[in-house]
C-alpha cells in the first residue's frame, strides 16, 4: 500500500517519527477503519484524567501548610459557589466570595501584592505546581510587601479582584488551575491585575498560561511574572496596555523540526 507500512493488523503511518516531537495525537495508525487498541485506551485514560482534574476537590489544608512552611500568612476563603456542581453550573458564583469570606478581608490591611490560589478547573494543577512555582518566585520578589495568601475553594479568576481590593493590594496575582486538555490535566495559569477591584474584565489582566514541567517551566513563568509585576508597579497599569517584553531565560534551545534540514 503506497505511503503506508503494514505490520500485522495495524497499518502504520509514514510520519510516525514526528510523534517524538509533539504530545499531539498524530500518526497513530489504524486497524481497519478504527484506531489501534493502545492509542484508543490512551485516549480514554487522558479523558478520564481530565474529568478527574475538573471534579477533584482542592486540598486546601495541605496547601496552607505548605505555604506556611514558606513563611507566608494564609487565609482560607470560599467563593459563593457552595459545592463543585454549583461551581461548574454557575460560573458567576465562582467570581465572588461568600459572606463569611468577605467579612475576613477588611481587617487584613494593605499590601503591594496579593497572591490568590484557586482551584479553578483543575485542582490537580494547583496541587502539582503552586508550591514549586512559589519556591522559585518568592526570592525574586524580595522587597515587595506581600499580603496574606488567599487559598480559595471553588474559585474563578475574577475572584482575585474582590480579594485584592479587600486587602488594599496594588496588584493581585491569581494562581489557578486551567481547563484540562487531553494532554495537559495539570496546567496552571497566572493572572496579574493592577489596582484590582470588582467589575474589571479580562482586558485588565495579563495571563501567563500552561505553567507546568511539560509546558512553561516554573523558572520561565516566574521570570515573566516578575517582569510584568515590575512594569505594572512602575507604569500603573496591566492588561492589554502592558506587553510581556521579558527577555528569554538562558535555557537549552528546543528543537523545532520545521526549521531543521
Amino acid at each position: 500500500m503506497s505511503g503506508q507500512e503494514d505490520r500485522g493488523p495495524v497499518t502504520q503511518m509514514p510520519w510516525t517519527g514526528l510523534r517524538a516531537l509533539t504530545p499531539a495525537r498524530i500518526a497513530l495508525g489504524r486497524a481497519g477503519t478504527s484506531l489501534p487498541t493502545a492509542p484508543h485506551l490512551a485516549f480514554q485514560m487522558a479523558h478520564a484524567q481530565a474529568r478527574k482534574a475538573v471534579q477533584l476537590e482542592l486540598q486546601a489544608e495541605a496547601l496552607a501548610d505548605g505555604l506556611g512552611a514558606l513563611g507566608l500568612q494564609v487565609m482560607q476563603l470560599h467563593s459563593a459557589a457552595p459545592d463543585r456542581p454549583s461551581y461548574l453550573q454557575r460560573p458567576d458564583l465562582g467570581r465572588r466570595l461568600d459572606a463569611a469570606s468577605r467579612a475576613v478581608l477588611p481587617a487584613a490591611g494593605e499590601c503591594e501584592l496579593a497572591l490568590v490560589i484557586g482551584d479553578g478547573l483543575s485542582a490537580t494543577a494547583i496541587h502539582e505546581n503552586a508550591l514549586p512555582f512559589l519556591r522559585v518566585l518568592l526570592p525574586a520578589l524580595a522587597g515587595w510587601r506581600i499580603g496574606p495568601v488567599a487559598v480559595v475553594r471553588q474559585a474563578r479568576v475574577a475572584i482575585g479582584d474582590e480579594i485584592g481590593a479587600g486587602l488594599g493590594a496594588g496588584n493581585v496575582v491569581v494562581l489557578i488551575g486551567e481547563r484540562p486538555g487531553l494532554s495537559s490535566p495539570d496546567s496552571m495559569g497566572l493572572y496579574l491585575t493592577h489596582a484590582p477591584r470588582p467589575g474589571l474584565t479580562d482586558e485588565a489582566r495579563n495571563c501567563i498560561s500552561n505553567v507546568r514541567p511539560q509546558g512553561l517551566s516554573h523558572a520561565e513563568a516566574a521570570h515573566k511574572l516578575v517582569f510584568l509585576l515590575t512594569e505594572a508597579r512602575r507604569r500603573g497599569l496591566s492588561g492589554v496596555a502592558l506587553k510581556d517584553e521579558a527577555e528569554a531565560l538562558a535555557t537549552p534551545a528546543r528543537r523545532n523540526f520545521l526549521l531543521e534540514d
